[in-house]
């Protein structure tokens, strides 16, 4: 099963388990939050929105917020001692895609738990 959302101006097409970067959405990191502009939701019988799909919506896990790549704008003006450079970082939301949910249903899936890293063992108690 796959979806077709909008976020952001954009648009995405997700199924589950899918990690996306959009534009920042609000959410802390850990917690679930749910896209209601659904444009299709497809699988055996494809649904179509006029705009969006009545009912439906995804689910997803924030997992970080960060900044993207620095874009520069830089215009010159030839012969004229005249230049302007200015840059910019988008700010972005990593998620995962829980669930694909329909008929007003409620996400069932909560967030994954994070993982633990494996200490390694120490050299004073092999002795």
């Amino acid at each position: 099963m796959f979806a077709v959302i909008k976020t952001g101006g954009k648009q995405y097409r997700v199924a589950p388990d899918d990690v996306l970067e959009i534009g920042k959405i609000d959410g802390e990191p850990g917690t679930i939050v749910q896209l209601n502009e659904v444009l299709v939701v497809g699988g055996d019988t494809p649904v179509l929105g006029l705009p969006a799909v009545a009912g439906a919506s995804v689910a997803a896990e924030v997992l970080d917020h960060k900044r993207g790549p620095k874009v520069i704008s830089f215009k010159k003006r030839r012969r004229k001692n005249s230049r302007r450079k200015r840059g910019y970082r988008d700010e972005l939301t990593l998620i995962r895609i829980t669930e694909i949910l329909t008929d007003n249903a409620k996400p069932t899936v909560g967030p994954r738990p994070k993982r633990v890293k494996a200490e390694a063992p120490a050299a004073d108690a092999a002795e």
